[in-house]
């Protein structure tokens, strides 16, 4: 496991965002597209890996936390900007490593 200091840390801006669309990405077994808005910052499409936990319909009109800071990442032929943060509503081990 690799440190970070408080330092490293507080380069990271989470933010709360509203799905205010979520799809299904067809080309991929994993993702789902969403389209978040971060109210006066704006909105941003974000790409998650969640599609085995979550319907698109599961999502849209609630708040989330996102790294909103982010470096844009290219996917399904557009850009991810930012990263979804939750766990599912299941039971996970104490411990399980998420990223």
């Amino acid at each position: 496991m690799d440190e970070i200091t408080i330092d490293d840390f507080s380069k990271i801006e989470i933010r709360v965002g509203k799905v205010i669309e979520a799809t299904l990405v067809p080309e991929s077994s994993k993702l789902i597209k969403l389209g978040v808005s971060f109210g006066e910052s704006g909105e941003r499409t974000v790409f998650a890996g969640i599609k085995a936990w979550y319907q698109p319909e599961d999502l849209v009109g609630k708040n989330f936390v996102f790294v909103y800071n982010l470096k844009p990442k290219p996917m399904m032929g557009e850009l991810s900007q930012g990263m979804m943060m939750l766990i599912p509503d299941k039971d996970i081990p104490e411990g399980t490593r998420v990223h």
